[in-house]
């Protein structure tokens, strides 16, 4: 173990201050935040920070492309083409994890009509509505869609091979103890099954795992994604 590499992370509900762990005689460090095969963890465990670190690193690629992406020279469906291939890919890695919630969403959106507008070349002061946007592009929003269809087939992936046995043992346990007393917070309680059930229609988890280890009904299951 290199010491020196080695820092400490706390998740927890509770405030911990007692957090010292010492390796042959010298204490590591604690951090809020790392980054771990290209993906930000924190703390709070959210997807919050990492969606839009995501969607600014896309952002500057777009911006190093804007030439190709607006120009006038190229056709719009080759500029959309080269767009999906290399703007959308680097704003979806790791997009399986995410937990969506609102203000995410909307930030979604946002950006994928930020790029259409880029590249048509309108000005917010144009006052072009996100609808007309979309019509002259000739594309839907697509980004949330496929987003939610990677992160449902990945859950199928996982209940139907035995060596993501831990997975599934994560996905399907229970924490024991009560829960805190106090209103829900339905925003910081989101949670990757429970994006996944609205998304599917499916209010039992059981049903949901049961689904995903049927491949047939769980394509259809993806097919038909709200």
């Amino acid at each position: 173990m290199d010491v020196a590499k080695t820092k400490l992370m706390v998740v927890s509900r509770k405030e911990v201050i007692d957090d010292c762990i010492y390796i042959a005689g010298q204490k590591l460090e604690r951090v809020r935040k790392y980054k771990y095969l290209g993906t930000w963890l924190n703390e709070t465990w959210d997807s919050d920070q990492e969606v839009k670190t995501r969607i600014e690193i896309a952002r500057n690629a777009f911006e190093k492309l804007r030439k190709i992406f607006c120009s006038r020279s190229l056709k719009i469906s080759l500029r959309i083409r080269l767009l999906k291939c290399y703007i959308w890919s680097i704003l979806l890695y790791g997009c399986e994890a995410w937990t969506i919630k609102e203000n995410l969403r909307k930030g979604i959106e946002a950006f994928e009509i930020w790029a259409y507008r880029r590249m048509l070349a309108i000005s917010w002061t144009h006052k072009v509505s996100n609808e007309e946007v979309l019509r002259r592009v000739n594309q839907k929003r697509e980004l949330l869609q496929t987003i939610k269809m990677r992160k449902v087939s990945y859950l199928g992936h996982v209940f139907r091979h035995d060596r993501y046995e831990l997975l599934q043992l994560i996905l399907m346990g229970k924490v024991p103890g009560k829960k805190s007393v106090g209103r829900r917070n339905e925003q910081k309680e989101r949670c990757v099954l429970r994006n996944i059930r609205e998304w599917t229609g499916v209010t039992s988890a059981t049903q949901l795992f049961r689904l995903a280890r049927d491949k047939i009904k769980y394509g259809e299951l993806i097919a038909n994604l709200r």
